[in-house]
């Protein structure tokens, strides 16, 4: 067995178990502007550049109080005002966390304000040609010895 174990890299997609993937693209697709990726028996896929979301039709959903992943989004604030404006409850005072129908947590991030750092090419064939990174978040990235690029 080698010695030197795999460093992380990234995530490639995250898979969330939904009850009906027809109410689950027409629910996130109220919410998000996004491109079918790919669609099969029972699942979605969801591009985000050169990631993507799964939605995976199950039977039986499964819950918790603490699993969630972080959607970063060019716009938190916009998506916060429409969705308090429809009525979508938050699942925390501190965050920004909603629940999807099938119970899956949420938390939405804003791009410039976050450590993320995608390529200028995937934001920009992305229709994200002016989104650039907060000064916290550049500072940030400097401190962990990463150089953004001036378009960050």
């Amino acid at each position: 067995m080698p010695a030197k174990r795999p460093k992380l890299v990234g995530i490639n997609h995250v898979a969330l178990e939904v009850g009906d993937i027809g109410e689950a693209l027409d629910f996130y697709g109220q919410w998000f502007d996004f491109e079918l990726r790919g669609r099969g028996e029972g699942s979605a896929f969801l591009d985000m550049g050169d990631q993507f979301l799964a939605l995976m039709e199950v039977d039986e959903i499964t819950t918790d109080n603490h699993r969630h992943f972080g959607l970063v989004v060019d716009d938190r604030e916009g998506l916060r005002a429409r969705m308090e404006a429809a009525g979508i409850t938050f699942v925390s005072d501190k965050r920004f966390d909603f629940l999807d129908p099938w119970g899956n947590r949420v938390e939405v991030v804003a791009y410039p304000d976050i450590q993320f750092l995608k390529a200028r090419e995937v934001l920009d064939s992305a229709g994200h040609e002016d989104l650039r990174k907060s000064e916290e978040a550049l500072e940030e990235l400097r401190e962990k010895g990463i150089d953004p690029p001036a378009d960050a």
